[in-house]
């Protein structure tokens, strides 16, 4: 069955620009369709593999208490997760389809042309055409080129691991980024035997030496093995698990047994079966969708969202990609990608650790005369908080222009960094110099007073 329909706009994607930019224009009482090919990420990414669940794995692996059976915790936070990500489906869906001209039609969308798509879903297949086009197709997890990887059934992305029951004992990450780190510390929480190799040399290397080597004791501390500076040769299933084999810092080859190996070896954008050889379409280096600071890919009236486009593959930036096409397609044209300043970034490790602007290394090497405000946590005597919370483990960093204070960037290994990194970034955008956000009134006990006492004291750095 063949048939031909024509929207206003169409979405491919239910990612969070994606969704927000399909119920805004179809409120303005414009004809939209939001094309899925899975009803299981309905909402995108964030509330069905990313953002959402895994938080919920990490906030109640903290709450294991002392005697507390492991396995029976985790399986009622795997429960609690199938239950939040399935609720959030279906309240996406009701949202968008509340707006009358909206249209969720289930498929799997490919160019055909500059102008025209091809949705399949079973024996189904639309033809379709629009005013305009938004890719909006996300990530997908890299799978390094290692010998066995693709072949063992012990291997699994982030994705297969949120659901994974019984608990495995023992764990093996590859990778030390954001995704690898999250979820050692998860697993980690729950007894589980958790080592990561990483390639780097050593972990956190993309902060100031002096945070990264407080990371790194705190994982070690929290029980979680790490191998840097590794190469990964090959992996081999076994009766009893998996085997990872690697050459070690000194090229030595090495053995590492697990139940489970975990690859967070980084995503990439999801353009595969989208016919782009079709269109006039052109792609970056990297494979992601070429776009300009307004998002528009090299067809005028197809434009890319999210992860996809290559930029940095938060949902925040999502939700102001959304931003940017909304004020192409319905306000003034002038909002930008480089309207975008002091994007803050969280680590979800325990505690997290979260940054924004600039390292000291990166300041100096920029040219700024340097100041730092440094402090561990459990030395901030007027921040409380993290006391009363049980977790006084960390470190709060603020790099400063010595010639202007104003804030070049800070890094929070603290618990509830999420939170006060925002004040951070709002100060930098908005040009609150660092005495002033030292001077100002906050509440007590909480962790963002500890900007208080940290830049009560500044160093130049020489």
């Amino acid at each position: 069955m063949s048939d031909t329909l024509h929207f206003d706009l169409v979405v491919i994607g239910f990612g969070k620009a994606g969704k927000t930019l399909a119920g805004t224009y179809a409120r303005s009482g414009k004809n939209v369709a939001l094309i899925e090919q899975s009803s299981q990420m309905y909402g995108g990414t964030c509330i069905n593999i990313g953002c959402v669940p895994t938080k919920a794995l990490v906030e109640r692996a903290h709450t294991l208490r002392e005697g507390e059976n492991p396995d029976e915790h985790y399986a009622s936070a795997v429960t609690f997760r199938e239950k939040l990500t399935g609720a959030m489906r279906a309240k996406n869906k009701e949202i968008l389809l509340s707006n009358e001209t909206a249209k969720l039609i289930d498929g799997h969308a490919r160019f055909i042309s500059d102008t025209e798509i091809e949705v399949t879903g079973g024996d189904t297949s639309l033809r379709i055409t629009a005013d305009y086009f938004v890719i909006n197709t996300g990530a997908v997890p890299v799978l390094p080129a290692i010998d066995g990887l693709a072949e063992s059934t012990r291997v699994l992305t982030s994705t297969e691991l949120q659901s994974l029951e019984p608990r495995p004992q023992r764990l093996a990450v590859l990778g030390g980024g954001p995704i690898g780190i999250e979820f050692a510390g998860i697993f980690a929480s729950y007894g589980t035997q958790v080592s990561i190799l990483d390639g780097p040399p050593a972990l956190f290397d993309r902060y100031d030496e002096d945070v990264a080597q407080v990371a790194r004791d705190i994982l070690t501390e929290q029980g979680i093995t790490v191998h840097s500076g590794v190469r990964v040769e090959r992996i081999e299933d076994s009766a009893e698990g998996v085997t990872v084999y690697y050459a070690n810092s000194e090229g030595a080859s090495q053995g590492l047994e697990a139940d489970y190996v975990l690859v967070a070896t980084g995503r990439k954008p999801a353009t595969e079966g989208l016919g782009l050889e079709n269109t006039s379409i052109k792609l970056t280096e990297r494979g992601a969708i070429a776009v300009d600071e307004h998002l528009r890919t090299s067809v005028p009236n197809i434009f890319a969202a999210g992860d996809v486009n290559g930029g940095p593959q938060f949902t925040y930036i999502s939700l102001d990609d959304y931003r940017v096409i909304a004020s192409q397609l319905m306000g003034d044209g002038s909002r930008s990608t480089g309207d975008r300043q002091a994007v803050a970034a969280t680590m979800y490790m325990n505690p997290p650790l979260s940054s924004v602007g600039l390292t000291e290394r990166e300041a100096l090497a920029a040219g700024h005369r340097v100041k730092v405000s440094s402090k561990p946590v459990a030395a901030i005597a007027a921040m409380p908080r993290a006391k009363i919370v049980g977790n006084p483990a960390g470190v709060m960093k603020f790099v400063i222009d010595a010639e202007n204070d104003k804030i070049l960037g800070a890094q929070l290994l603290v618990v509830e960094s999420g939170e006060v990194i925002n004040l951070v970034a709002q100060a930098m955008r908005f040009g609150i110099t660092a005495s002033q956000l030292r001077d100002a009134i906050y509440t007590h006990p909480s962790i963002t007073e500890g900007i208080n006492e940290v830049l009560a004291v500044q160093t130049e750095v020489k």
